[in-house]
């Protein structure tokens, strides 16, 4: 975040608020190797300008302060929040002659609440996390089986163990599978059929085989088209019970 400022030749530049906007201290992280302009202390890694000239933490009343990097959105917002001081730091960026936004210099026990309420935040999203996991699996066991059960319907003479396999494979969230598109969550016979014949050119012909040797696509698709078809007109006839 970019702060409005004077630059001055020297990179130290008065820092002015928006207009409108009340006065607020701002800490500068220095580029350059300055001097508390009351106690001598230095070189100053962050100092404050006051009349003109550089002040150590200590001697502008923010030595008790620590500080956090920006990064953390949240728990800059709380750490702010939970502390009754708190003040920006910046550093002059020559190139874009700016001061940009570094961090905030805070209490230490306010650091300290905020991170216990991220901390908290963090449990809940993880429990919210693992209640949601646990519904998709359940959600997605469920509908595999119906998946699973479609198959069989259209496709009698599948194998049962054979149709889940099918239905696992097209129904796995977040593949992009036949299974996942609004006509395969659906159940529409298009989709369904879509599945099984994909499961049948994939394990039952050389399709895959055909493709590693250079066979292009549509060609290999073309040379298994029979065996393809074999199999999914036996799958549509109906099981015929055994006679002992």
């Amino acid at each position: 975040m970019a702060v409005p400022v004077t630059p001055s030749s020297s990179g130290g530049g008065e820092i002015r608020p928006l207009t409108g906007s009340r006065t607020a201290p701002v800490v500068i992280q220095s580029l350059k190797k300055k001097r508390c302009a009351k106690c001598r202390r230095g070189p100053l890694s962050l100092l404050v300008m006051e009349d003109g000239v550089p002040r150590c933490l200590d001697c502008a009343d923010l030595g008790h302060l620590v500080f956090l990097p920006r990064g953390d959105t949240a728990l800059t917002r709380r750490a702010r929040e939970e502390s009754s001081l708190s003040v920006v730091v910046v550093r002059f960026n020559r190139r874009k002659s700016r001061y940009e936004r570094q961090g905030v210099l805070v209490e230490e026990a306010g650091l300290a609440r905020a991170e216990e309420r991220c901390l908290a935040d963090a449990e809940a999203r993880r429990r919210r996390r693992a209640r949601d996991a646990q519904r998709r699996a359940v959600e997605d066991a469920r509908f595999a089986e119906a998946f699973a059960a479609e198959i069989l319907r259209l496709f009698p003479g599948c194998p049962p163990e054979r149709a889940r396999a099918i239905a696992a494979h097209a129904s796995l969230r977040g593949s992009g599978r036949v299974g996942r598109t609004a006509g395969g969550r659906a159940l529409t016979e298009g989709a369904v059929t879509s599945a099984v014949l994909a499961a049948v050119r994939h394990v039952d012909t050389p399709y895959d085989q055909l493709l590693m040797s250079g066979v292009p696509r549509y060609e290999a698709r073309r040379r298994i088209a029979a065996a393809v078809e074999s199999v999914l007109r036996e799958w549509r006839e109906e099981r015929l019970d055994s006679v002992g």
